[in-house]
């Protein structure tokens, strides 16, 4: 969590002034909306390019059955930057944003970045995977592993496979955790972990690399 228990108003002016960087640093032409829980476009305090515009804010929550306290909706000239890549920059900005507000990983959800709606599209993209992973899981009675995603989109994964009453886990490390789908019956069986001479054998492998 945040230390400081008023996300809504704070964070706002902080994602704005990070917005404004973005701007004159980074050199995106974007405009943006902010929408804070109150129902309230935070007003237009600069003219730069990225800058607050009156308006509501159409975006999708970042996981079902939960809203964001603060949306952020992005459009302009740069916005196939951001959607490039499936969304790479966009979730890049949305987590970097996270860190700024100091929020711990299981409450990123409680900020939303979306342009165009790309989340709402990705989600039915997900729904989608999921129902043909349960159809394939149950026919041939072996497991599914999805490609690697973000915390946010495994969350996601998670809530549209669970309706099949199907085991799921996640596995894998960093990036590259996904997601696994298992037949019934079959419980997920979590990694061991690392012994000390693997650990060991990472840090050397490391220090050969440099």
């Amino acid at each position: 969590m945040t230390n400081n228990p008023n996300l809504p108003g704070q964070a706002a002016s902080k994602i704005e002034d990070f917005l404004k960087i973005l701007s004159t640093t980074g050199g995106l032409h974007l405009k943006s909306k902010i929408l804070a829980c109150n129902g309230q476009v935070q007003p237009d305090s600069s003219d730069a390019a990225v800058a607050p515009s009156a308006g509501s804010v159409q975006s999708s929550p970042s996981s079902p059955g939960a809203t964001p306290e603060i949306c952020v909706e992005l459009s302009g000239p740069d916005t196939p930057l951001l959607l490039a890549r499936n969304g790479e920059l966009l979730l890049a900005i949305e987590h970097i944003a996270a860190k700024i507000l100091r929020l711990e990983p299981e409450d990123h959800d409680r900020i939303s970045f979306d342009a165009e709606g790309f989340k709402a599209t990705r989600n039915r993209e997900l729904d989608v995977m999921a129902e043909m992973a349960i159809q394939k899981v149950r026919a041939t009675g072996e497991p599914f592993s999805f490609s690697p995603m973000t915390s946010r989109e495994r969350r996601i994964l998670h809530l549209a496979l669970a309706k099949s009453g199907l085991p799921t886990a996640s596995s894998g490390t960093g990036p590259g955790r996904f997601v696994v789908l298992y037949p019934e019956g079959l419980e997920p069986v979590p990694p061991a972990a690392p012994s000390a001479e693997d650990r060991t054998r990472a840090i050397r492998s490391s220090f050969r690399r440099r």
